[in-house]
């Protein structure tokens, strides 16, 4: 019999907008040859810590890894494992994820998480699994934070190519939870098709945990895994939730390509200055191929802050007025993101960004529109944090702090 390693994935969206576990099928396919794995979604379950715990029990698990992001996946991960730890004390709790790689010293100071992975975990959670049940030095597993008195980092594991990683285990879940209907369909899943991104805008937490690396699917396997999906679960629409997409114009170009008459409409991120590059053959090729909507962030209305946030600069305004204008002739919905309140001056940030917005629509009406809070990350030699720290910012110190109300609510 097989050792168990149980995955929790916290619940990160309202019920029946769930999307498949990605992160953690990507981390379980590198297991299932010497392991079980039991995946439990707090997206499904009422009381994840309880079947957790009924888990461990019932298979002795020895380890627990966990996907974290800020917001709702935190809120309910703190709570969660310490509920679980003081069930379990000998259970190994590993978080991997945003959250944790970009405060693992807050995470480590917990008394209830053994662990952090940072950045791509897939190589490194492997070895640590290893490591837990066959014994070896904790310190030869590589991207990994832990605490011995202080708190260590190891070597960062080298960003695995994707081609290199096995297909998503479907098996393990049952997709048709995941399947949603949506302005892309009736029966929409979503995938990944590449990992990282090579800018390295300052308010993002991205940058931090892929140090400006992109490791992307050829577009033959891409597609491959496309026709599997429509065949086995007669998909029309598909959502890749890549943190870019569009890097590179060619291999777009190839995927939309292969995609021509596979009568899936689709979705996926990219930058406004990337797009605006892309030759009138490719939006040609995009609009035939299915795509309905691309999210950019165009982040706001202004040029200075543009700059101050490291995105895109002198014309970064005119280039999004641009695409907006471009898009609409191709019949492809531009999904724009703005980050309002923003320092050095928040109420002037969010004034300027509204006209600019007003601009946008009378361009191209059928622009959509993601609004957020600027929210500082934790980057090095970021001028947006230290803006904000001299208006008076500063992080929570613990766990509790991050998953509190006051935190939420500010």
């Amino acid at each position: 019999m097989q050792p168990t390693v149980i995955l929790y994935n916290p619940i990160s969206t309202s019920p029946g907008k769930q999307r498949l576990p990605m992160s953690l099928l990507s981390i379980a396919s590198l297991l299932m040859d010497r392991y079980d794995v039991e995946l439990i979604d707090g997206n499904l379950i009422v009381d994840p810590a309880q079947r957790i715990i009924e888990q461990v029990r019932a298979t002795n698990a020895k380890l627990l890894g966990v996907t974290v992001m800020p917001g709702p996946q935190l809120r309910q991960a703190v709570p969660v494992c310490k509920q679980v730890k003081q069930a379990c004390p000998d259970l190994t709790i590993v978080w991997g994820g945003y959250f944790p790689s970009n405060h693992y010293e807050t995470v480590l100071n917990s008394d209830f998480v053994d662990y952090v992975i940072i950045s791509q975990g897939e190589i490194a959670f492997r070895k640590l699994v290893d490591t837990v049940h066959n014994g070896g030095a904790i310190e030869d597993v590589p991207s990994l934070a832990y605490k011995n008195g202080d708190v260590y980092l190891t070597p960062r594991t080298p960003i695995a190519p994707i081609d290199n990683l096995p297909q998503y285990p479907y098996d393990i879940v049952n997709v048709e939870d995941y399947i949603d209907s949506s302005y892309l369909g009736k029966r929409v899943l979503a995938h990944h098709s590449s990992w990282g991104c090579p800018f390295a805008c300052n308010f993002c937490a991205i940058v931090p945990l892929a140090r400006r690396q992109w490791s992307a699917e050829s577009p033959e396997r891409v597609v491959n895994t496309m026709q599997m999906m429509k065949d086995r679960w007669h998909i029309d629409g598909m959502e890749f939730h890549d943190m870019d997409f569009f890097v590179k114009e060619d291999r777009s170009a190839e995927i939309a390509e292969r995609m021509i008459g596979m009568d899936i409409h689709w979705w996926a991120l990219g930058r406004v200055d990337t797009l605006m590059s892309y030759s009138d053959k490719t939006f040609e090729t995009l609009s035939n191929s299915g795509v309905k909507m691309i999210f950019m962030g165009a982040e706001s209305g202004d040029d200075a802050t543009l700059k101050l946030m490291n995105k895109g600069g002198k014309s970064g305004v005119e280039k999004t007025l641009a695409i907006a204008e471009r898009m609409k002739k191709y019949g492809i919905v531009p999904e724009f993101s703005f980050v309002l309140g923003t320092p050095p001056d928040p109420i002037a940030s969010i004034e300027k960004t509204i006209d600019f917005i007003r601009q946008v629509k009378a361009i191209n009406p059928a622009s959509e529109l993601i609004l957020y809070m600027y929210t500082p990350t934790p980057q090095e030699n970021s001028a947006l944090l230290s803006e904000a720290e001299s208006l008076g910012f500063s992080f929570p110190q613990t766990l509790e702090e991050w998953a509190g109300d006051d935190w939420a609510d500010k």
